[in-house]
């Protein structure tokens, strides 16, 4: 009956299961059937070998050592790495020159996880098998391992496994292995390695043990229980199986007392399993009744059925999760919620186990799941052992080790266990100055607990008393010389200490001693320290005391004196003598009255500041009119310039040719080639050839400014901003950007209108407006912003008059600290965006990368990494700063970009008589470096500087009959006129 059923597991595992596949579930069924050929061989081995001598082991072909050969050959078909052979000694050194490299990196570093990583990967394959044990061994106490590297130690040390002493160590391997995280395969593997040593004394009560551990641990597990599940089953009908054949020779007692015993271990395996929802429970279910001479009792068809329903229950969640990538945090949370909800510990507890494999660097995932422990299960094994794991798998996270001296001190742990852990917490490597302090009040708060406070003096009060001193040290010494702070600017530890000696201790000479000791770490000028020095001596000191500290309250207190003061005077009234009254009224009084001295000369200057302001304001837009004033007079002479030079071409003729001194490009005025060949050049007076119907520069200029007007201009109505966005850096070389935009923005919603900018010859200028039908559409067009088109990033910002808001700027990302996001610099210009992704995803869950590039889209090798948490930013940083990207060497450091220093806006310069001299009088860039002479020196003339104006450009010089005097400028045709007469 057992042959039958083992052969019809057999075939339901080839059949498509119920539940959800996953790639590669050929090979996991043949490994599943290897796995139990291998267990029923090696379990009817030794079940017949101690049941008598009746049966022939050799004629069976099953010796004694077949278990573990045929178990060292299906678990070692994966990962044992083999025979290599180096051909060449080069190599050898070079892996040899590495290994050391690696070894002295993590004596400088032992925190390196990939140094560790490296490190055994190239011992292991140089077959130093001593030094990778021990590689592995530094490596475990400071590291919880992958399952992945779990099972390549394993797989190693079975492979070397001789004798039974080398059996017990690789059991406290297993043992190990199965703490750091939830791992069925490591779980099978124990299982399957236990069947093994089932020959020795105790060796079957071993196995079952091994197995029932294994349930409890991942049995409720929907994918990966299964396998748990059956590999026991399988071991306990393999028993039957061996029993059979003697069973017919037992008495009654004994085959009931045996065989009998064993069939119920049986049945009791599948009722347990059914009454579970997993997948593929209705093969499991068939096989039930395939396997059972008897018919299946009513109440496991009931629970049957009730599991079946619950399946339904938790598959939109296992759906989930196999649907989603890793590390599927958000889906993991919301399982978590509902298994929270119904209530089950041991479900609860799974989930979160499941969770944390694929996110063990989430620091909150660890503090809920501490959270519920400590709260609800309050079991101490457990809870402490989630602790440790914790803070071994987060150490830079403080709030976990708080949390884990205080269970420890909840289930009652020996005081120099706490006290260790506390020391281990302190080399942790926090990245901020106050968890230094928050790590030191956790552990202080301890020692406080402990002491008995009704003796005078005890051990444990001396104990808390030089912890204090220690806190105060380490913090001025090793935190500050770290960070430049100390993390505690109100001396909170300080004021503890001195509470816990006048209310505890009844020792206010110390107290006051701190307290002074407090206000001359720069804490004298805030009045809530004073108050707080005051009730302390008001509650456990004494009068005189507290007149005392309130009157250097008064004359320190600079942030708020009036409160101070008013406490004072509130004593005296009910406590002090008229002598105390006048002197606190005297002292109240000039105190505040030079406060208030000092606050109408803090207003006063400010006032002063405020008119400076107002002042550069006044002349930024007196030189702004001087300057329209200056242009509109420069338009005014050359109109009447042109005039005159068109006066004097109609004097000089309309047949006659003129030849220009130097030609000019302007815009559409080459001729075409059929034009070229009718107007060939005249042969001069002097033989030179003149061009024909050129143009003078005058008309040239006209021509160019009519064609500049011709160009239609681009209708905006500002009314229309609000629904409108602008979009620039666009490629220019946009055939249709209308049409080739439209697509782009119609998918945030109707679109209205694109209104491109071309320049005067017709050509796209890279930007325009793009206007919809709704509000809500351009909002969400904003977040079109950097996106790429035709190679080059597009920027979408919101339309807005920027002569009407000249301070409006749109930057999308903050320049603030951000603590859980990354500046990295020096990376390859080649590196993708997918490429640092997967760098940076092995440090915490990546929400957003932006590689930062030029306007031409063009990468700069900055980028910028977001990650979900602070804590995850903080473990990258201490992973990736240093590491080497396609030998490049990056610099990583948490995202806190310096303040931009704002430029001064250009205003009118002062020349040294004191007038305003407009900048434009040097062109639209002022004067350049390259704005030189081009006047021979030889023919430079020393003139009179020319007298300032008040206002505007400098008066012309009257005009004389001296021969010195300059000549008026000429024309072309002036020029050409003295040409012809010569």
């Amino acid at each position: 009956m057992a042959t039958a059923a083992a052969t019809s597991a057999s075939e339901a595992e080839a059949e498509p299961k119920a539940g959800p596949t996953a790639e590669g579930e050929e090979d996991e069924v043949k490994a599943a059937r290897t796995r139990r050929k291998v267990l029923s061989r090696a379990v009817a081995a030794a079940t017949y070998k101690a049941m008598g001598p009746g049966w022939d082991q050799q004629e069976e072909g099953v010796s004694e050592s077949d278990g573990d050969e045929e178990y060292a050959m299906a678990s070692s078909a994966e990962s044992s790495p083999g025979e290599y052979e180096w051909e060449y000694d080069e190599e050898e050194e070079k892996n040899q020159l590495e290994i050391e490299r690696l070894e002295e990196q993590l004596s400088i570093n032992v925190y390196d996880y990939n140094c560790h990583v490296d490190l055994i990967r190239l011992l292991r394959l140089e077959g130093e098998l001593t030094k990778v044990r021990m590689a592995r061994q530094k490596m475990s106490e400071i590291f919880p391992l992958t399952e992945e590297l779990w099972l390549e130690w394993l797989h190693d040390e079975i492979s070397m496994a001789l004798d039974g002493l080398d059996r017990e160590h690789v059991y406290d391997l297993f043992e190990k292995a199965v703490k750091d995280y939830i791992c069925p395969n490591i779980w099978l593997e124990y299982g399957q390695y236990s069947v093994g040593g089932i020959g020795q004394k105790g060796g079957l009560e071993k196995v079952r043990s091994v197995f029932e551990r294994a349930l409890s641990s991942v049995g409720l597990h929907m994918t990966k229980g299964l396998a748990i599940w059956e590999a026991y089953r399988e071991f306990e009908s393999a028993i039957v199986e061996a029993a059979r054949p003697i069973a017919g020779f037992l008495s009654p007692f004994d085959r009931e007392q045996t065989f009998d015993s064993q069939l119920e271990k049986v049945h009791s395996l599948f009722r347990r399993q059914l009454a579970i929802p997993l997948f593929d429970m209705e093969a499991t279910f068939a096989e039930y009744e395939e396997w059972s001479e008897d018919p299946i009792p009513e109440s496991v068809i009931q629970n049957y059925n009730k599991a079946l329903q619950q399946l339904e229950k938790y598959k939109p969640y296992e759906e989930a999760l196999l649907q989603a990538e890793a590390p599927r945090l958000a889906e993991y949370q919301a399982y978590i919620d509902f298994e929270m909800k119904i209530g089950d510990p041991a479900r609860v507890q799974l989930i979160f186990e499941r969770a944390l494999v694929e996110n063990c660097l989430v620091p909150d995932l660890w503090i809920r799941y501490s959270q519920y422990l400590d709260r609800q299960l309050k079991v101490k094994d457990l809870v402490l052992s989630v602790h440790n794991r914790a803070v071994r798998n987060c150490p830079w996270t403080v709030a976990l080790w708080s949390r884990y001296l205080l269970a420890m001190e909840r289930h009652g742990v020996d005081h120099q266990v706490i006290s260790a852990t506390f020391e281990k917490a302190l080399s942790a490597g926090f990245i901020q100055a106050t968890d230094y302090v928050e790590i030191w009040q956790a552990y202080l708060d301890y020692l406080r607990r402990r002491v008995d406070f009704k003796q005078d003096s005890s051990k444990e009060l001396e104990e808390l008393r030089s912890a204090f001193a220690r806190a105060l040290e380490y913090l001025k010494q090793e935190v500050e010389e770290r960070f430049n702070e100390s993390g505690d600017p109100s001396c909170m530890i300080m004021q503890n200490w001195a509470r816990i000696e006048a209310r505890l201790c009844n020792n206010m000479q110390k107290a006051r001693e701190l307290w002074d000791s407090i206000m001359t770490k720069g804490n004298a000028k805030y009045a809530n320290m004073w108050l707080e020095y005051y009730n302390l001596e008001r509650a456990h000191g004494d009068t005189q005391h507290c007149r005392k500290a309130l009157h250097r309250a008064v004359q320190c207190t600079s942030d708020y004196p009036e409160h101070v003061c008013e406490v004072l005077l509130t004593m005296e009234r009910t406590e002090g003598t008229l002598e105390d009254w006048d002197i606190a009224v005297q002292k109240t009084e000039t105190r505040l009255a030079r406060v208030n001295e000092q606050r109408i000369k803090v207003a006063e200057k400010e006032a002063a500041l405020a008119q400076q302001e107002e002042e550069k304001a006044e002349q930024r837009k007196r030189a702004r009119a001087e300057k329209k004033a200056l242009k509109k007079k420069k338009k005014t002479r050359g109109a009447d310039k042109r005039k005159a030079e068109e006066d004097d071409e109609k004097e000089w003729g309309d047949d006659e040719e003129e030849q220009p001194s130097k030609r000019r490009k302007v815009e559409d005025s080459t001729p075409s080639a059929g034009e070229a060949q009718d107007r060939e050049p005249e042969a001069g007076l002097l033989g030179k050839s003149v061009p024909v119907d050129v143009d003078p520069p005058s008309k040239q200029k006209e021509r160019a400014a009519a064609l500049k007007r011709d160009v239609p201009k681009v209708p905006h109505d500002s009314s229309k901003d609000s629904i409108t966005v602008f979009v620039s850096n666009l490629p220019y070389s946009m055939s249709e950007p209308d049409v080739q935009l439209r697509p782009l923005f119609e998918a945030c919603g109707e679109v209205a209108e694109i209104r491109p900018i071309f320049s005067n010859r017709g050509d796209f200028r890279g930007y325009c407006y793009v206007e919809f039908k709704e509000e809500k559409s351009a909002l969400q067009a904003l977040e079109l912003d950097r996106k790429n088109v035709e190679g080059r990033p597009m920027f979408v910002s919101p339309c807005v008059d920027k002569s009407k808001n000249p301070d409006f700027k749109v930057f999308r990302y903050s320049t603030a600290l951000e603590k859980h996001k990354l500046f990295v610099s020096g990376l390859p210009f080649s590196c993708t965006k997918e490429e640092l992704e997967e760098i940076c995803k092995a440090h915490g869950t990546v929400k957003d990368i932006r590689l930062v590039t030029n306007r031409a889209g063009k990468p700069k090798g900055l980028a910028y990494v977001e990650y979900e948490s602070e804590s995850q930013a903080s473990q990258a940083v201490l992973k990736m700063d240093g590491m080497t990207v396609k030998e490049n060497v990056i610099k990583v450091a948490i995202s806190n970009p310096p303040q931009r220093k704002v430029p001064e806006k250009p205003e009118a310069r002062r020349a040294p008589g004191g007038a305003l001299v407009p900048r434009q009088i040097y062109g639209a860039r002022g004067k350049g470096r390259t704005q030189l002479s081009l006047l021979p020196r030889a023919l430079q003339r020393p003139g009179a500087p020319a007298a300032q104006a008040e206002n505007g450009p400098a008066p012309r010089p009257a005009v004389t009959t001296s021969a010195a005097t300059e000549a008026p400028k000429m024309s072309n045709a002036d020029f050409a006129k003295l040409l012809l007469r010569k």
